[in-house]
């Protein structure tokens, strides 16, 4: 029997036209997406009020087909929006609300992002993250999340793009700009907590089955007060997602298995901790496979 099951829920970035494909042959899956309503669309599938939904519902979908063939997960924890789904793969959020929840959440955020000047967000790899920081704060932008310790990303204004990539590409770094228009995690979305944090305190919430990782701080988190403290915090702090990977398998995880869509918080797993069995459904082409792979580690 597996023991130590991580499941990691997506954050933007993976999303595609296919994506519900896989659990859509699932009729509990493919139940709970026609309950969200939502039809993915090539053209509009980066918009953040798609985006950020259409993620937790891919993510919740697949759980829906899986869970009853998988061994119960010791730990949860999600990359972002990602972090909504979490709470729901532990049990603490029911999947309709979740996706409610995610819609409320994307919704405030771009009313955020228009208050003031356009938004621009980038990924900043090849260099230490201190000194990113570093270069992204004379520019104006502000780090949104850790990866690992030469690899994160940067939110701030639009305006100071251009400037900032500059200063990163003269250190020899990477930048590449991120198809989202709102600065996730950083203090240009304090606007959008109001909406949020009124959705978060209306929420039906039962008590998890399974601990789930904040993604400001790392730490497992249990009760209905963590999960508001930390889904609000996280829409302007920085998100440590390298620490939730160390911190999973500090805590006893062997297998680690991403919802997708995208395989991204796989290959970030698997590059940083290579002993843990990892995977995403996206590598498979059934709910069976899945559940065999996981059924296969020991």
């Amino acid at each position: 029997m597996t023991r130590g099951l991580f499941i990691m829920c997506p954050g933007q970035g993976g999303q595609h036209a296919g994506m519900f494909d896989l659990a859509r042959t699932d009729p509990k899956a493919a139940a709970l997406l026609d309950q969200a309503g939502i039809t993915p669309d090539a053209a509009t599938l980066f918009d953040n009020a798609v985006a950020q939904p259409s993620i937790v519902a891919c993510a919740l979908a697949v759980w829906e087909a899986l869970r009853a063939h998988l061994p119960a997960p010791m730990l949860a924890a999600g990359y972002s929006i990602g972090e909504v789904a979490a709470w729901s793969v532990a049990g603490a959020i029911a999947p309709p609300d979740a996706i409610a929840l995610s819609r409320v959440r994307a919704t405030a955020m771009d009313h955020a992002a228009r208050v003031g000047r356009p938004h621009a967000m980038a990924a900043i790899s090849a260099l230490a993250v201190g000194k990113a920081g570093a270069l992204a704060a004379r520019h104006g932008y502000e780090i949104a999340i850790v990866n690992d310790a030469d690899a994160c990303i940067a939110g701030g204004l639009e305006d100071n793009f251009a400037a900032l990539g500059e200063s990163v590409s003269a250190e020899g770094a990477k930048f590449q700009r991120l198809p989202v228009a709102v600065a996730s995690h950083t203090s240009l979305m304090a606007p959008a907590r109001c909406a949020f944090d009124a959705a978060l305190a209306a929420l039906r919430f039962a008590a998890p089955a399974c601990p789930v990782l904040g993604g400001v701080n790392a730490l497992a988190l249990r009760t209905r007060e963590e999960a508001i403290d930390a889904l609000s915090r996280q829409l302007v702090q920085t998100i440590r997602w390298s620490d939730c990977m160390d911190a999973a398998v500090e805590a006893g995880a062997t297998v680690a298995l991403e919802l997708g869509p995208g395989a991204a918080l796989a290959r970030m797993m698997q590059a940083r901790h290579p002993h843990i069995a990892c995977r995403s459904v996206a590598d498979f082409r059934s709910i069976e496979g899945v559940a065999a792979w996981v059924a296969r580690q020991e």
